[in-house]
């Protein structure tokens, strides 16, 4: 009788995890305590699964007994690593190991709200969009992240939950960004622990992914080393050297970059177009204009917080919006254009020929086309990927047809004289240059001692 018989089922990936283990690498350096070496990196792994598969235990209903007996006494791949510790250190260390494991899986449930259905799911999204739309994003880098989580949220609210199947070629056209620009920004996310890859995918399907929302509900952390660096301030024990924009919870300036709000839905809808590709407005005027979507009627002051731009930033790229009639300047305090955010400018003292639509924008800041060269470009290498898939498919199938001719090689040997002699059917064929070694051997004999008998 299996010793899984009598306890509450556990779910379908969980159930796997526990019997066949980590087969696809989803808990690959997923703890955090950062043991070094090879050994510390399975410790971390182990602990890893052993903590996911106590999650999944306490939600079926298991008892903490039930729990240690399943990975001590079952022959489950998930139960090795205690099985290992109980070989080296005794029965009591590993069962106080699992009972860590199952205490803090307890714990972990006891203070989170659980997602009962897809409504809960949803209501859980939209606040994780909340926080998105507040996490300040300094420099290039974070907000190409921002992106990528605007990009990647839209797509688990189509479809109702956090983990979603994606390829880098799918998302970048999402994001309106290169391949290698999203690849880098993937890796940001999961080093920040804000992504998780559970799969490599298929060759008909993109990678599978799951957003993660750490604890709290506040901005998340978007802070590393590749931020912009920052021009020296004018006075102060700051000027100087050149510093880097690092996210401060009180502000650097008088305006905290506490202060982020974007409209993320609008950031969503207007960042695959050409106007918002790095050589255009980029990712600080989709900024500007989801702040100003969010909030219309801002000072620049108020600008740089909620854009999370630096003051020169801001005025370049409000002077180009302006120019295009995209925004309207009232006093201090800068207002979108009814229909700025479909690229259609108003006539003002500082426009005189506002933008049609966002493809005249494009042309006026000469990147249009990009976004449909970039979509070409991936077609042409998924068409090529796919090709090269089909010729070896077919040179498999070739090789592993029974009753296919194989090449039959047949070994020679040269006589003495010039005569040459096939070992497989025993035919000489006297009409065969001679072997390399005889011409050699008659080459090495005098024109006396050939025509001198033998004696």
């Amino acid at each position: 009788m299996s010793l899984l018989a009598p306890l509450g089922a556990l779910s379908a990936r969980m159930h796997h995890l526990l019997v066949e283990g980590d087969t696809h690498g989803v808990y690959a350096g997923a703890s955090p305590r950062g043991s070094g070496g090879a050994r510390g990196t399975a410790a971390d792994h182990g602990w890893a699964v052993t903590r996911a598969v106590a999650v999944g235990a306490v939600r079926a209903g298991w008892s903490r007994a039930a729990f240690v007996q399943v990975l001590l006494d079952g022959p489950y791949k998930a139960g090795e690593p205690a099985r290992a510790l109980q070989h080296r250190r005794g029965y009591d260390t590993a069962v106080a190991w699992l009972h860590r494991a199952f205490d803090g899986a307890h714990h972990y449930l006891q203070t989170r709200d659980p997602l009962c259905g897809r409504q809960d799911v949803h209501a859980a999204l939209a606040a994780y969009r909340t926080r998105i739309e507040r996490t300040p994003g300094p420099g290039t880098a974070a907000k190409t992240d921002l992106r990528n989580l605007i990009a990647r949220l839209d797509i688990c609210t189509r479809s109702g939950g956090w983990d979603h199947t994606v390829s880098e070629r799918d998302l970048a056209e999402r994001m309106g960004c290169a391949r290698t620009t999203t690849h880098r920004s993937n890796q940001r996310l999961q080093h920040a622990r804000l992504l998780r890859q559970l799969d490599h995918g298929s060759p008909t399907q993109g990678s599978r992914w799951m957003l993660l929302a750490p604890t709290g509900t506040g901005p998340l952390n978007l802070s590393h080393d590749e931020s912009t660096p920052q021009r020296p301030q004018a006075g102060g024990a700051m000027s100087g050297p050149a510093m880097r924009h690092t996210h401060h919870p009180t502000g650097s300036h008088g305006q905290g970059d506490s202060d982020a709000d974007l409209d993320s839905h609008t950031a969503a809808r207007l960042m695959p177009l050409d106007a918002f590709t790095h050589r255009g407005l980029s990712s600080s005027g989709l900024a500007i204009l989801a702040a100003l979507a969010e909030h219309d009627g801002q000072t620049l002051a108020e600008l740089q917080g909620s854009a999370s731009i630096s003051r020169a930033t801001a005025y370049r790229q409000t002077n180009t919006l302006t120019h295009l009639g995209l925004i309207q300047r009232e006093g201090e305090l800068l207002h979108l254009a009814p229909e700025a955010l479909a690229g259609t400018g108003q006539r003002g003292p500082h426009c005189e020929q506002p933008a049609a639509d966002w493809t005249d924008v494009a042309q006026r800041l000469a990147v249009h086309g990009v976004s449909e060269r970039r979509r070409q470009h991936h077609h042409t290498e998924r068409a090529r990927w796919h090709r090269t898939q089909l010729q070896l498919t077919n040179r498999h199938k070739q090789t592993q047809q029974p009753g296919t001719k194989t090449r039959q090689t047949h070994t020679t040997w040269h006589t003495a004289g010039t005569g040459q002699a096939d070992t497989t059917h025993g035919h000489v064929h006297p009409h065969a240059a001679p072997h390399r070694e005889n011409r050699l051997n008659e080459a090495s004999q005098t024109p006396t001692s050939r025509g001198r008998p033998a004696r």
